[in-house]
């Protein structure tokens, strides 16, 4: 009788079995999946404060020598600095807001210097843009300059940064110099901010979802 009974209970152990690695093997590969990303957001977090840094400080990133740097960098996430190639990308922003300073330095003041047709009076506009690698991987967080002039180095004009409506950018979420009244304080006129934006695919394994890492850094 008992040889009987062991012989019954060993299909049902291969039934327990196998609901038990049904119920498993998602939840280990759901594990690696999560800790791989963890490494890739780390990873996208230091792109974005490397660049940042050096961004801000001069280094001029339209130059191919300077791009191969920033590459070498962000090779772990498959970085290129052929445009529009690689897994990964890097967006350079500068911008500056528009005062009356900024309505002369453009050129858009009557003949006594008081400011005229400066429609970007008030606002945050972008200075200076430059994208390195993939740029389909994702768009930027605070806005793209449209209609205006850029040149090879990534600089747009202050004629065009202080008329131009597509110069604005939508920095406010994140601006740290405005109060929740929009008032701006504590930027001295003429300064400009840096931002460094990096963005990566996520690790995806059937059946999770794909998704993307990003990060910037504000200078």
């Amino acid at each position: 009788m008992t040889t009987k009974k062991k012989n019954s209970e060993r299909g049902a152990s291969v039934l327990e079995f196998a609901f038990i690695t049904f119920t498993l093997v998602p939840l280990l590969l759901g594990v690696g999946v999560i800790g791989v990303n963890l490494v890739r957001t780390l990873q996208t977090e230091q792109l974005s404060r490397d660049a940042g840094h050096m961004f801000a400080r001069g280094v001029d990133f339209s130059a191919s020598g300077n791009k191969l740097i920033l590459a070498n960098i962000g090779s772990s996430l498959g970085l290129s600095a052929t445009s529009g190639s690689g897994n990964s990308v890097v967006i350079l922003s500068a911008l500056t807001y528009v005062d009356r300073a900024a309505c002369i330095a453009g050129g858009a003041t009557d003949a006594f210097g008081n400011p005229t047709g400066c429609t970007n009076m008030g606002k945050w506009v972008f200075t200076q843009r430059l994208t390195i690698g993939n740029a389909s991987v994702r768009s930027s967080a605070i806005g793209n300059p449209t209609g205006v002039t850029i040149n090879s180095s990534g600089l747009i004009s202050a004629s065009d940064y202080v008329t131009k409506p597509g110069a604005v950018s939508s920095f406010n979420s994140i601006n740290p110099y405005s109060s929740s009244g929009g008032t701006v304080t504590g930027l001295p006129s003429g300064e400009v901010l840096y931002i460094a934006e990096a963005g990566a695919p996520e690790y995806t394994l059937p059946p999770f979802a794909p998704g993307s890492t990003y990060a910037f850094g504000l200078f």
